[in-house]
């Protein structure tokens, strides 16, 4: 049987309750993490992100895959050292708050803190504003507000900020879909593929996949973000959703869109998924794609 969290948050949402004690938190705190974790994600590539890139790059086969992903590491290294967005769209921010309950925010209000944040950063880093303040009407709002913003409340007294700025050529990708329950694995399997496969180099691949199994619709489709936020050597405790990944990353790497879709592998470098008990009666499954930039960072406060 599946559990309701890996490993993983389990173990950090112990590492939270260490120490008992209410504490007061200024949300100054929140914003000055945020301005700083949104600058760090658009500025500086992943190291782990990399050393997969610069494997899968010692791998591939195909001369072109080669090169594009040289590219990209020649890429991140110049945005480092220069301090320029790794990509053009640098995002909507998504918010992630692990909440201590012994926690006491003081000095404003949490979501004006996080969107105070965003807010600083963009005007800092003078990123692009990429948010419009009706989805029908449009109209950006000029500083890159409001952010999408997950609360949990958690044991403990401790506080945990991530943020993860998603660009929408990959986000356009993400899809969800309520499937039969006997489809099982292979049904999940076979609906992230086409998916991928649909998408072909819109979602500026070599991806990061994150895939979301169970709960409703709503649920199955924020597993597939959170999984997203899973390190990349991260091992899945389950060894019924670590056959899923492995079947979807060695499907979609046969696919042959290649990195930035000029053909060869890889197509995906990671896929990581994330499960949740469900009714009898359904199976929900979301898929939610990660371009190459694979922008996530986190502060504990």
């Amino acid at each position: 049987m599946l559990g309701l969290l890996p490993a993983v948050i389990v173990t950090d949402v112990k590492e939270l309750a260490r120490d008992s004690e209410m504490r007061e938190v200024r949300v100054e705190r929140i914003t000055e993490a945020v301005a700083e974790l949104c600058g760090r994600a658009n500025l500086e590539a992943d190291p782990r992100l990399l050393e997969l890139v610069r494997k899968r790059r010692r791998e591939a086969k195909d001369r072109t895959a080669r090169a594009v992903l040289g590219m990209i590491l020649k890429n991140a290294a110049a945005a480092r050292e220069e301090r320029l967005p790794l990509c053009q769209d640098t995002g909507m921010v998504v918010v992630w708050l692990d909440l201590g309950r012994e926690v006491r925010l003081t000095g404003g209000e949490l979501e004006e803190a996080v969107n105070e944040g965003v807010r600083r950063s963009w005007r800092e880093n003078y990123f692009r504003p990429s948010v419009v303040r009706d989805p029908l009407a449009r109209g950006n709002t000029g500083d890159n507000t409001p952010a999408v913003i997950h609360t949990r409340i958690v044991p403990g007294s401790g506080l945990r900020v991530r943020v993860g700025p998603k660009g929408f050529g990959s986000e356009n990708a993400a899809a969800a879909a309520m499937l039969p329950p006997g489809a099982g694995a292979s049904g999940v399997a076979k609906f992230v593929v086409e998916r991928v496969e649909a998408v072909g180099a819109n979602a500026c691949p070599p991806l990061v996949i994150g895939v979301g199994v169970g709960g409703t619709l709503e649920k199955a489709a924020l597993l597939a973000r959170e999984a997203l936020l899973l390190p990349l050597d991260y091992r899945n405790p389950s060894a019924r959703l670590r056959k899923l990944e492995k079947n979807i990353l060695d499907r979609v790497n046969r696919l042959g869109i290649g990195p930035q879709g000029l053909g060869g592998a890889p197509t995906a470098l990671a896929v990581r998924a994330l499960s949740y008990p469900t009714h009898i009666a359904g199976l929900p499954a979301a898929v939610n794609l990660s371009c190459h930039v694979y922008r996530h960072r986190e502060k504990r406060l």
